[in-house]
């Protein structure tokens, strides 16, 4: 080369819609830039600086991702490394996510309620990774991993024993940030686990971007509105929404105990405008619909997504906002995904809802198409495989690349559910694959009519049995017992099923975002594996259920 070529400025490529990136280390930073301090309230002390108390603003956080970012420099973390985030549940799990992502390392976050042998499985699939936790993980569940998974090394947020306390790093020098490739590993979540062990989704800061846009979009009704959320800080969606209600400059209030008893003095002082929780949370605040204090009156928009939601806990939402016309917007996707279809509900809509219509595909991101039998597209009203084609498709499994490539029907990622599409392009969900049942054309359903039917009911599970026979698994409000007459009324005139039996709704086998886990239930039941405190009922379906 020259003299003349080497002194020639070098065109810089202009960015491509495909180098976007939806990054989390600096999340904080700019909405504190943008809209000053905004107030973020939490209902517990951050673990990682209890210190700080409840009442925080986007410029408080901003500085503590800031600071923990160089915390976690010093102690040794680089770009491109993965770092496990384990930790009992908190806001600061997802603070921690940021301040990895901040430095270009990738954190991983595995779910508080995972058992200590599934944790060890998880961190066995990554690449020589830290592992950031505390002393109730490392004295309970972490103690039986087994130590099958070394990691690099163990830093806690507090005095955990045999790692490094995160204190000892306090006062370092912030560490300028750190922004990878769009289209390299930026954050690793985990899918829900609900037939088994959890699968590790991979990220990136591209499809990330993909998943974002349109949920900004979806939000620009409600942007500002003070916002409620009771989520799992260690999933994808989490992050999504934290960025499109910091983008738009939300006061935030921050749950971790969704109890009627504690969350709902807090609505009430809070006025959400915006709220979001899983669906079985929202069954549980049903009882919020006429609480003291009116906690749901301000209430503009709920979001519902991870699971579908029951239309009558969607009446109940509704009906307790005073507000002129709110609405419920459902997502439905995958960890693996994002969104693919959405829909909302009004009060007018809601009290002829079908829990089975799950949406549209997003305009311009999401495609979704029915699979026959034969791989060919199914026609409308036609039950089928759900395949869906997105730009905010993970890059792939980690550990588990086969597993990933069998999910691929070309373009098409195989959802894992059976429904149809109507004439007008409608999606509707009948119910996963893996748990139907051949006398039951679709268990969920049966289970929206009972719920409807049944106002004490606080879940119903319809799984299959140890001889393929449906059993409906219910709980009751209260845990008081089920009423046999109202049962066999509410049943008469659907598919025959077995007995019902009664649990307590803390002893079903449910995932971090509370989605039941019927695959378990059923081995349970297989095996006369009633758990400790479950009651089985005496009750007996009608002569048609």
């Amino acid at each position: 080369m020259n003299t003349a070529e080497r002194n020639r400025p070098v065109r810089q490529p202009q960015p491509m819609l495909s180098d976007r990136g939806f990054y989390l280390g600096p999340l904080f930073e700019q909405a504190a830039a943008r809209h000053g301090a905004v107030p973020v309230t939490l209902d517990r002390p951050l673990d990682i600086s209890p210190g700080l108390g409840l009442d925080l603003s986007y410029p408080v956080l901003a500085g503590l991702v800031e600071e923990l970012s160089g915390r976690l420099w010093e102690a040794g973390v680089r770009p491109s490394e993965q770092v496990a985030v384990h930790k009992t549940d908190n806001a600061d799990i997802a603070l921690l996510a940021c301040a990895v992502s901040r430095i270009g390392a990738v954190p991983v976050l595995l779910s508080p309620g995972l058992d200590g042998p599934v944790v060890g499985q998880l961190l066995a699939r990554l690449h020589d990774p830290w592992l950031i936790t505390d002393r109730a993980k490392l004295t309970g569940p972490l103690a039986d991993a087994g130590g099958a998974a070394p990691v690099r090394r163990t830093l806690t947020v507090d005095d955990g024993p045999g790692a490094v306390p995160l204190d000892k790093y306090a006062g370092a020098a912030p560490h300028a940030a750190v922004r990878l490739h769009p289209r390299e590993p930026a954050l690793i979540t985990h899918s829900s686990g609900t037939t088994g062990v959890p699968k590790l989704a991979v990220h990136c800061a591209a499809t990330m971007w993909n998943r974002l846009v349109p949920q900004k979009a979806m939000g620009w009704p409600t942007r500002g509105e003070n916002a409620a959320l009771h989520m799992s800080f260690a999933h994808s969606r989490f992050y999504h929404l934290l960025g499109v209600l910091l983008h738009f400059g939300s006061p935030l209030l921050l749950l971790t105990d969704p109890e009627p008893a504690a969350a709902g003095p807090l609505l009430a002082r809070h006025r959400p405008g915006i709220v979001e929780t899983h669906p079985n949370t929202f069954v549980l605040w049903e009882e919020l619909a006429d609480a003291p204090g009116a906690p749901l009156s301000r209430v503009r928009s709920y979001g519902s997504t991870f699971d579908a939601i029951h239309p009558r806990t969607v009446q109940r939402l509704l009906g307790a906002s005073r507000r002129r016309s709110p609405w419920l917007m459902q997502l439905y996707g995958q960890s693996e995904t994002g969104p693919v279809a959405f829909q909302w509900y009004t009060r007018r809509g809601a009290a002829r809802a079908d829990g089975r219509r799950v949406g549209i595909p997003i305009p311009g991101f999401t495609r979704i198409r029915i699979a026959g039998d034969d791989g060919r597209r199914a026609e409308p009203g036609t039950p089928g495989r759900i395949e869906a084609r997105t730009r905010g498709r993970i890059l792939t499994y980690l550990g588990a690349r086969d597993t990933y490539d069998r999910q691929l029907d070309g373009e098409w990622w195989q959802m894992g559910d059976m429904g149809y599409r109507s004439r007008w392009g409608a999606l509707y969900l009948i119910d996963r694959e893996i748990d139907r049942i051949d006398s039951v054309h679709s268990n969920l359903e049966i289970e929206d009519t009972l719920m409807s039917r049944l106002d004490e009911l606080r879940e119903v599970v319809i799984v299959r049995g140890a001889d393929h026979e449906p059993v409906p698994v219910v709980c009751v409000r209260g845990e008081q017992p089920l009423d046999p007459g109202r049962w066999r009324e509410a049943t008469a005139d659907l598919p025959p099923m077995a007995e019902p039996r009664q649990w307590r709704f803390d002893e079903l086998p449910m995932t971090a975002t509370w989605k039941v886990k019927r695959v378990e239930i059923t081995r349970m039941l297989t095996e006369s594996a009633t758990p400790a405190g479950a009651v089985a009922t005496a009750v007996r379906p009608g002569s048609g259920g």
